[in-house]
């Protein structure tokens, strides 16, 4: 990839990113505190586990386009202990990291980065994957939000709990894309 065509890239990825971190924090701050160990199976983990995965792989994947590489993120316990407590952090390192990433050359955007012996793609690369693998989990953890009693954000407009337009005649809640 060359660095422009990393740089065209980037400037397609980089506002989609921001708004679908917009509907990631609304859908997190939805996870009822007193609901936070809900799982639907077993298997599956529970709603709090969900939003530290989350949140902690789409920084990490951040993190790599900013630095060239993929490196743990060790994070205080303490800072996700609650629902809130996740969405705080999510929002105060999502904010730290967006200068940096938008500062990155084109040259830095294309150099391949090693994902853990797996893949070698350019470092632009990782931020479509960043989205897909957010919105990913963030879809599952909305139907999480239904099976625990919660309301459901609009995601994409609307959602039952949250119809377009709204019924008492107020403009949209959700705003529109940024993209």
């Amino acid at each position: 990839m060359q660095p422009e065509q990393a740089r065209f890239l980037f400037s397609y990825l980089l506002p989609q990113l921001k708004s679908e971190k917009a509907v990631t924090s609304r859908i997190l701050a939805s996870v009822p505190q007193d609901q936070a160990d809900y799982q639907p199976d077993p298997k599956a983990m529970s709603a709090l586990q969900l939003a530290r995965h989350l949140v902690l792989c789409e920084i990490w994947f951040l993190d790599a386009i900013i630095t060239g590489q993929f490196e743990d993120i060790l994070p205080a316990a303490e800072d996700f202990e609650t629902p809130g407590k996740i969405v705080r952090w999510y929002e105060d390192n999502f904010a730290r990291r967006m200068p940096l990433l938008e500062a990155l050359p084109g040259e830095q955007l294309a150099t391949p980065v090693d994902y853990i012996g797996l893949r070698n793609d350019p470092a632009v690369a990782y931020l479509n994957i960043a989205i897909r693998h957010s919105v990913h989990h963030r879809g599952q953890l909305s139907a999480y939000l239904r099976a625990m009693g919660a309301s459901v954000p609009a995601i994409y407009v609307e959602s039952a709990d949250e119809p377009y337009p709204p019924a008492d005649g107020s403009t949209a809640t959700v705003p529109p894309p940024a993209f």
